[in-house]
């Protein structure tokens, strides 16, 4: 009935699709439509036992096993993805310096922010392409002169176990035309460590103010 790769069940894929967007959730908030309470509990409590979801004081929450889980299926239709990701991540700043941050609404990292990003898509055809539909999605905004000016790989890790794998290529822009709303931000870059970050942004950000044409680089991160 349950399948520890994978969440095939379309009741425990309702839990997990809600849990996916919702930090914490009630009882009832996890239950789909119509369905047995006693049916629903016993899915509930099957992806709690396998550590997807655990009960907290806030309500129901992804659990560590769930959190990965997320952060490798798509979002839409929920299916298992084992190679990294690969995203396009738009390095903004204004005319003060100020870097343009993004608050994930999602898990895994909820509630932490991170520099705008989205996946490359199969019909992007080019990197440059990605980046711009990512800004005009993200900020309403169309970029005149972005430039690709580096790739990052990101490996999230936890002792042995690989949580995520990502490859950035990072876009940059300069622009005054974007505000902020609660969802984005301009922070100055010695600021960043003052707030709580997505994996690698200080670094993707300390990295790029070098200046280099071009650049590579590797990230290790412990979760």
């Amino acid at each position: 009935m349950f399948d520890q790769e994978n969440v095939t069940h379309h009741i425990q894929r309702f839990i997990m699709t809600h849990l996916m967007f919702h930090k914490y959730a009630r009882f009832r908030d996890l239950r789909p439509p119509k369905v047995d309470t006693n049916l629903f509990s016993y899915h509930l409590k099957l992806l709690q036992n396998n550590a997807y979801v655990k009960k907290t004081s806030d309500g129901y929450t992804l659990d560590r096993r769930g959190l990965i889980y997320v952060d490798r299926v798509s979002g839409d239709k929920m299916h298992l993805r084992t190679q990294p990701k690969i995203i396009t991540m738009l390095l903004v700043q204004d005319s003060r310096g100020r870097v343009l941050l993004q608050r994930r609404q999602k898990q895994p990292y909820t509630d932490t922010w991170t520099l705008p990003y989205g996946k490359l898509h199969i019909d992007d055809a080019s990197v440059l392409i990605a980046a711009k539909r990512e800004s005009h999605e993200k900020m309403q905004f169309d970029p005149p002169n972005p430039r690709h000016v580096g790739d990052c790989y990101i490996r999230v890790v936890n002792e042995t176990m690989i949580d995520s794998t990502t490859l950035a290529h990072i876009v940059r822009f300069e622009t005054d035309d974007v505000e902020a709303t609660d969802n984005l931000q301009w922070v100055k870059p010695l600021n960043l460590s003052t707030l709580v970050l997505a994996p690698a942004v200080e670094q993707i950000v300390a990295r790029a103010f070098f200046g280099d044409t071009f650049f590579f680089e590797e990230f290790e991160v412990a979760s």
